[in-house]
């Protein structure tokens, strides 16, 4: 009864809301971890013998170095051996004052085998791990221990680094043998390109023109072998990693569909095309643009492709991909529109780049972080103020369980730069293999979502269903693979990640269905399918798309529709609210409740889930008794004063302004408060274990709500203390009495739940945003120390089942406020 308000009001938009305060960590004392036990003499016998021979292995390596390829600086580079629980060391292991470097760390591929760190050592500071050896064999500290003894003792072993050495992906990739050829992501170090090409002409190496620059590492495409590899890294210092460069991305897509030319015509005669310079941008296989449902809505200007000699259109290679998503991306599933007759506005315009090879190339790599960056420049270049939400379907297998690829960066880095932020909407990927209904659900948990949606800084999109109906007499007997509101069956999600990697996808959309008999495995069936446009409309005019494909086209459209209706906001807001306006459907709440708040147990569920499904009208507007505030604001995380260490400088403190009359009317009336908080990162990649010095994140926000207890002095105090724990690894607080805890404090989008009585939530009345740290801080040579980190803050408040009107008094108090800053 008292939720059928009609949702009519517009979000509320706080304004200069943010109090800002310095903000500094408390110092504590820290007892350090207890170091390995070691007998002094023996270990510094045994490491002694190892640095010497491989000392005396680089010095031979360096004289036999051919004048002719020589670049850089005279060096080599060692392996390190570490026990697997002394990962600390890794920050101690090199010395930029001697021009050390920590280029790469493997991690152990089963239990009890060490960390493997590389590090280049420029020739003359050849004895310094020698020299540290010497002191913690023969001289005593003050207190009586030896000298150098946290990272001597952390030590095991120390040998000469080969090409080998330096490779970071999945073992099972490195060539078996040294001669053949095969293409590498080559990880360069800062300042280094130009000395790596000129060795890779001289070792007649074949690069990719294309080049992803980080801040510390540069990524290009080469092709070789690993014995040539070897000689690459015997004469210079310009690798920093090596990884294997994937194929040509894959992804599925259905087929078939109904050939209905009447439903085309009869849609088109209302439809009104977009008059807004808002747009969807595909980055895809092209898109047919001769279809006349696509027509009205994508220009010719506004028609790209990556390379001229493969043109813009889609082809059979693709099997129409980008057509499929564009009629889905422009009208959602056209069943429901060619059925309903009514008038159909396109509120945006539609872009598409064709980053996809034509059938003879699909073997060819490339090194898709620049070839997505070059798309969007071509759609930009065309329309340089022209807002736009970007959409890639386009995925490759992702082994690394969350680590950040040179592709998932460049998304990362594309979405952060500060000249113009961008939305960019990414497929989690599809399972390949055939399905059946026993091996759903788990087999969507051990399937980890493909490369590049592991990045930070996009809205990553997994495929859900509610099309259960098999109508088609063709497929009589058959029965659909996912129940209704669950996961579709080839939806990859992040459960098997290790535990610091953000939590995708983020939101899922409809992904259509599979179908089975009892015998065959899952079909996509047309029924169970979305309705789209098809590439061959001289043939026909639909034909069906499903799986995430589909999810990620809806998820593209609503954002076109958000950017629309709010032309003002920023991208990352429109990340918050879309994410914020998801709900878990009733099966996957039933699973998740089945945890009785149990967060061990709830957490992978929201990775299998993301945060649920999105809603326009949740995202867009409020009512009476759900109430949605918008702030969108900024900080600048750390300072440097002189030549000392970078430190946390600010936080905001952000007073809500409740209605606490109407809530205290409430008492013990159950309400409901949610808050997301999103921003943009900017990335660090490289291999380096991502310790606390060689973190992937420039920085990170955190959000905390003042308790019904707390006075404002006290809840500062809270923040400090929680942003202590998460820089000193111990279990954060301030997340107790919310769903998700810090589980939620992952990746750059944070959103959590509470729930309580009106008179409670009456006093909770605060949200303080803070910062924790980063490369920006502990980098502070690469001098962003004194970057600015913006940030969208989405706070709503439900009372459920009352028809108390808590908008209408918050409303009045934000006029107010608005009009005495006036």
């Amino acid at each position: 009864m008292a939720d059928d308000f009609p949702r009519d009001r517009p979000h509320i938009h706080l304004r200069n809301n943010g109090v800002q305060e310095a903000y500094r960590r408390p110092n504590q004392k820290i007892d350090p971890p207890p170091l390995p036990a070691r007998d002094r003499a023996a270990h510094a016998a045994a490491l002694t013998q190892s640095i010497g021979q491989a000392i005396e292995g680089a010095r031979q390596q360096i004289a036999a170095r051919d004048a002719q390829l020589s670049v850089g600086t005279p060096g080599f580079y060692l392996e390190i051996d570490l026990p697997a629980s002394e990962r600390v060391a890794l920050d101690q292991l090199a010395d930029r004052r001697q021009h050390m470097e920590l280029v790469s760390i493997h991690e152990p591929d089963q239990p009890g085998a060490p960390i493997t760190a590389s590090v280049f050592v420029p020739q003359r500071a050849e004895a310094y791990y020698l020299r540290k050896v010497e002191a913690y064999r023969d001289v005593d500290t003050d207190r009586g221990r030896p000298r150098n003894e946290p990272l001597v003792s952390r030590i095991e072993t120390v040998r000469l680094a080969t090409a080998r050495s330096l490779f970071t992906d999945d073992a099972n990739l490195f060539p078996q043998a040294a001669d053949e050829q095969v293409w590498w992501e080559v990880w360069l170090r800062d300042g280094r390109r130009e000395s790596f090409e000129k060795i890779a002409q001289a070792l007649n190496i074949t690069l990719r023109p294309h080049a992803v620059k980080f801040p510390e590492r540069v990524v290009m495409l080469a092709l070789a072998s690993a014995a040539v590899l070897d000689r690459l890294v015997r004469h210079s210092d310009v690798v920093a990693e090596l990884r294997r460069a994937k194929d040509t991305p894959s992804f599925f897509m259905g087929l078939g569909g109904a050939e209905q030319r009447a439903w085309s015509a009869e849609l088109l005669e209302r439809v009104t095309p977009p008059d807004t310079d808002v747009a969807v941008c595909l980055l895809d296989s092209g898109v047919r643009r001769t279809h006349p449902l696509i027509e009205p809505a994508l220009a010719a200007d506004d028609w790209h492709t990556v390379k001229p000699a493969w043109g813009s259109d889609d082809t059979p290679a693709w099997r129409g991909h980008g057509t499929r998503m564009a009629g889905v991306g422009l009208y959602g599933d056209l069943v429901p529109v060619l059925a309903g007759g009514d008038p159909v506005p396109l509120p945006f315009r539609l872009e598409s780049v064709r980053i996809l090879p034509p059938e003879e190339e699909l073997n060819d790599p490339e090194l898709y972080g620049a070839i997505t960056a070059e798309a969007i420049a071509r759609a930009e270049l065309q329309a340089p103020h022209r807002r736009r939400a970007i959409a890639l379907a386009v995925t490759s297998a992702n082994p690394a369980r969350g680590r950040p690829s040179s592709w998932s960066a460049s998304i990362d880095q594309l979405c952060f730069e500060e000249e113009q932020r961008r939305l960019i909407i990414l497929s989690a990927g599809n399972i390949g293999d055939d399905l059946m209904p026993d091996d759903h659900l788990t087999r969507n948990d051990l399937e980890a979502v493909d490369d590049p949606a592991q990045a930070w800084n996009a809205l990553t999109v997994g495929a859900f269903t509610e099309k259960v109906d098999i109508i088609d007499a063709a497929f009589a007997g058959y029965t659909p693979i996912a129940p209704a509101g669950e996961l579709s069956p080839r939806s990859r999600t992040s459960v098997v990640w290790d535990r610091q990697w953000p939590v995708k996808p983020d939101v899922v959309f409809e992904g259509g269905n599979l179908a089975h008999d009892g015998a065959l495995a899952g079909e996509p069936i047309d029924d169970l399918q979305i309705l789209t446009t098809f590439y061959r409309p001289d043939q026909r005019h639909f034909t069906t798309i499903g799986d995430t494909s589909g999810a990620t086209a809806h998820a593209a459209r609503m954002a076109g529709q958000i950017l629309s209706a709010r032309p003002g906001l920023w991208p990352e807001t429109v990340r918050a609210l879309i994410v914020h306006s998801a709900e878990w459907t009733s099966a996957m709440r039933a699973r998740i409740d089945a945890c009785n708040g149990t967060k061990g147990q709830i957490q992978p569920l929201v990775r299998r889930y993301g945060y649920g499904v999105p809603d326009l009208g949740r995202a867009l507007l409020s009512t009476v008794n759900d109430l949605t505030l918008i702030v969108e604001d900024e900080l600048q995380p750390f300072q440097r004063e002189g030549s000392a260490a970078a430190k946390t400088r600010d936080m905001k403190l952000h007073r809500l302004p409740w209605p606490k009359e109407q809530l205290a009317a409430l008492g013990a009336a159950h309400v409901e408060l949610r808050a997301t908080l999103s921003y943009f990162i900017e990335p660090n990649p490289g291999e380096r274990g991502w310790t606390r010095r060689h973190r992937y994140a420039s920085h990170g926000l955190r959000f905390r709500v003042k308790s019904a207890t707390d006075s404002v002095d006290e809840f500062r105090a809270r923040i400090n203390q929680a942003a202590r724990d998460e820089e000193e690894g111990a279990p954060a607080g301030g997340g107790e009495d919310w769903l998700l805890g810090t589980f939620r404090d992952r990746g750059s989008l944070h959103s959590d739940f509470w729930s309580g009585s009106a008179a409670d939530l009456a006093e909770r009345d605060a949200i303080g945003v803070f910062p924790v740290g980063g490369w920006w801080k502990e980098k502070p040579y690469l001098e962003r120390f004194d970057g600015l980190a913006r940030y969208a803050l989405i706070v709503t408040i439900r009372a459920p089942g009352s028809e108390v009107d808590i908008f209408t008094p918050v409303e009045a108090a934000v006029s107010i406020q608005t009009a005495i800053e006036t």
